[in-house]
């Protein structure tokens, strides 16, 4: 009797320890399932990742996929230059420190650059003049920006000069720009960038100013244009050269939400003539997207750093993703950003 019970009681034991082995492990492997996501969660601020989730950066460096980032109008002097200097100790990063950890993983990073960076020039433009300091280019550069726009309607807020130092500068600092040039050529012709055997080309415009700013082949200048017929044999050039031509048009009225006829007779010819997406900037609020004729126009991305506390949709921009794939545009997707009160844009959740 005592036997069988010790056996009955042994019996019970081992099938108790198998039961609890059983579940040790499967606590154990659903533990490593869900432990990605409590980190995150219990994460320190400075490390979370959640920007990225929302700009679906792929870190694999084996995707064939080419991400780029389109944003808008980028100012750097006034308001934004005093928070550098009050909140930011001086230090040129912090305007672009709640992005450029997402920002810098893109493959291109492409903006508007409102104004010269130069202490170069005297002001010839109205109070509305903006001049950035040469130490802008180290937060430029961390954000992880490959090519600006120079062609809009501050470049010569400071002369001929100020834009010459500008163009030095980020060459310096092998940031590429377009829509200006120390001659015709270089203003009006793209500059292409190849990421991963895809050559893509970017051009850019503006048809505001003076076409005193045009770049001749005798002085510099910017790509300014008085006319869409103007700009088709840089878009057609353009085409010959890569896979993926990209247009940048600084055009519009100021605070519109709506296209002006020439941002929308612009696109469709420059589009008829060979491009794949055209991205606009200048009207300092997000303008509609639209497809046409299997291209995409972005009529305004509204801004991306700027000091125009006055109104909501001014502190509001986009970040357009572009995902291309097999040389051609796959897909976009406008991401919003909010500008926060030390002019700092962040993604919006």
């Amino acid at each position: 009797m005592v036997r069988r019970l010790s056996l009955v009681i042994f019996i019970f034991l081992l099938i108790m320890g198998v039961i609890f082995f059983v579940a040790s492990f499967f606590l154990a492997t659903k533990r490593v399932v869900i432990n990605p996501a409590v980190l995150i969660q219990s994460s320190s601020q400075e490390e979370k990742d959640v920007p990225s989730k929302v700009l679906g950066i792929d870190n694999d460096d084996g995707n064939s996929e080419i991400t780029l980032f389109l944003v808008g109008d980028i100012m750097l002097n006034r308001g934004v230059e005093y928070y550098v200097k009050k909140e930011g100790k001086g230090d040129w990063r912090f305007p672009f420190l709640k992005i450029a950890k997402d920002f810098q993983r893109a493959d291109i990073a492409f903006g508007n650059l409102e104004g010269p960076i130069s202490d170069k020039g005297q002001r010839v433009g109205s109070r509305y003049s903006f001049r950035a300091s040469p130490k802008v280019v180290e937060g430029l550069k961390y954000a992880g920006f490959d090519i600006l726009s120079l062609a809009n309607n501050h470049a010569f807020d400071y002369g001929r000069k100020a834009l010459e130092q500008t163009m030095e500068i980020l060459e310096e600092n092998n940031i590429d720009y377009v829509g200006a040039g120390f001659n015709f050529q270089e203003a009006f012709w793209p500059k292409i960038l190849e990421v991963k055997g895809t050559k893509i080309a970017f051009l850019a415009f503006t048809n505001l100013g003076s076409p005193n700013w045009t770049a001749t082949d005798a002085k510099p200048g910017i790509a300014w244009i008085g006319n869409v017929e103007e700009a088709e044999e840089s878009v057609k050039e353009a085409k010959t050269k890569a896979d993926i031509v990209i247009v940048s048009l600084h055009s519009g009225e100021e605070y519109s939400k709506n296209p002006t006829p020439f941002q929308k007779d612009f696109a469709k010819i420059a589009i008829d003539t060979g491009a794949d997406l055209i991205v606009g900037h200048h009207s300092h609020v997000v303008q509609p997207i639209e497809k046409y004729k299997g291209s995409w126009i972005a009529y305004s991305l509204g801004n991306f750093i700027f000091d125009q506390s006055f109104s909501q949709e001014t502190m509001k921009g986009l970040i357009l993703k572009v995902i291309i794939a097999n040389k051609k545009i796959k897909e976009i997707l406008p991401i919003e950003i909010k500008i926060n009160r030390f002019f700092q844009p962040e993604i919006y959740k």
